[in-house]
């Protein structure tokens, strides 16, 4: 079953009329059943399953009188194995620093409720909701496809990036290895790459990163939100607690693979005021360098993120949008390039500024990914004839 999103923006409307309130806004949620059942959405940080927004039909869940919600089951995580035609994904955005990835999975469990990527489910006919964190795509001929299309004359070597969309590490990575089929590859044809994840899981493939890190060909970021544990747990229910996170940016360093740290993102009058601290501790733990960036609400997100933010903390939801869309032209997102980021105007200028201070002050540079291509040697297929020369 899912819910559109017309309470949540009925609520967020009222929440900002005057004399409007958060509470008064939560009130409307609750009398309108919005909600999915708590113990349904364990460990689930989405309390809405929205239709996709490309679905012709919407669902809504509603009470009969007779308790039929409560003998629902919980949810639970499905994987499929999807077989796509290409694994290497191109982009051109002039603000991002690579232009190639390879997402290993779709949907992540860590069901992290301000994830940008949310919304691409719904290319898929599902919910941005709690499907994004339940119904998962492995692709378990990834290995195979990088292969391929390595081999290709045509292709030249750039830095690859993993963990732009869905992150790699995800809980489902121990069984499927997926992500380690695929380093496997990039470390037998010395191909770069550079990996974001917030995942534990990443050290388990130190062997893999820290031979090819000893030939310029991989770096890590971790990416660290908030200190918190108690706000990580409700935000980002499966991803590492903060204290592994930053003891994975040890064991990368450690073992002499360039690690960063992502502050990333940013919540304004949530945790916002941890950004020197996070700078701080993942210095203090290894990380040779830092980035960080603004939380992004794109389509069904923003509906989310407030759901979210009403059911756990009702007395900043006035005051997080508030400043969100002070950064956003008045808007709950800004997808223009250069700015969807960091943001614009002065409370994003603050931000910037309190990074680059406290990042100069205890040594930590700007994330780069200055990774070697010239050792790259294309992968022979199975049946190539081999040349003479």
């Amino acid at each position: 079953m899912s819910v559109n999103l017309e309470n949540v923006q009925v609520a967020d409307r009222y929440a900002f009329r005057p004399g409007g309130s958060a509470a008064d806004a939560n009130n409307i949620l609750d009398r309108s059943q919005s909600r999915l059942g708590t113990a349904r959405i364990r460990g689930r940080a989405a309390g809405l399953n929205p239709s996709g927004r490309f679905e012709t039909n919407s669902r809504h869940m509603f009470d009969d009188g007779w308790q039929t919600l409560d003998e629902l089951p919980p949810f639970k995580t499905e994987v499929t194995a999807e077989n796509p035609r290409t694994i290497i994904t191109r982009n051109d955005s002039p603000d991002l620093p690579f232009d190639r990835s390879i997402n290993p999975y779709r949907g992540c469990e860590h069901g992290c409720v301000y994830c940008f990527a949310r919304p691409t489910h719904s290319y898929m006919g599902l919910s941005a909701g709690v499907d994004f964190e339940s119904k998962l795509f492995a692709k378990p001929n990834a290995a195979k496809l990088l292969r391929k299309e390595l081999a290709s004359p045509a292709y030249e070597v750039k830095s690859m990036a993993m963990g732009t969309n869905t992150d790699p590490y995800q809980p489902i990575e121990k069984h499927w290895r997926v992500t380690r089929e695929v380093l496997e590859v990039l470390e037998e044809t010395n191909h770069p790459v550079g990996i974001v994840t917030k995942s534990a899981l990443v050290t388990r493939d130190i062997d893999i990163l820290s031979r090819m890190a000893a030939k310029g060909l991989a770096r890590v970021a971790v990416s660290v939100t908030s200190l918190d544990r108690r706000l990580s747990r409700a935000m980002e229910p499966r991803a590492a607690t903060p204290s592994l996170r930053l003891d994975t940016i040890r064991q990368l360093s450690e073992a002499g693979i360039p690690t960063s740290v992502m502050v990333a993102p940013i919540v304004p009058a949530l945790t916002d005021h941890e950004l020197e601290r996070i700078l701080d501790a993942a210095h203090a733990n290894g990380a040779q360098d830092a980035s960080y960036i603004l939380m992004r609400l794109p389509h069904e997100v923003s509906g989310l993120f407030k759901e979210w933010l009403l059911r756990h903390y009702p007395d900043r939801y006035t005051h997080v949008l508030s400043l969100m869309r002070s950064m956003r032209g008045g808007k709950d997102y800004n997808a223009e390039f250069g700015t969807r980021m960091r943001g614009v105007g002065p409370y994003a200028w603050q931000l910037g500024r309190r990074f680059e201070i406290a990042s100069r002050k205890i040594g930590l540079k700007s994330m780069r990914m200055s990774l070697r291509n010239d050792l790259f040697t294309p992968p022979i297929l199975a049946g190539t004839q081999l040349s003479l020369f």
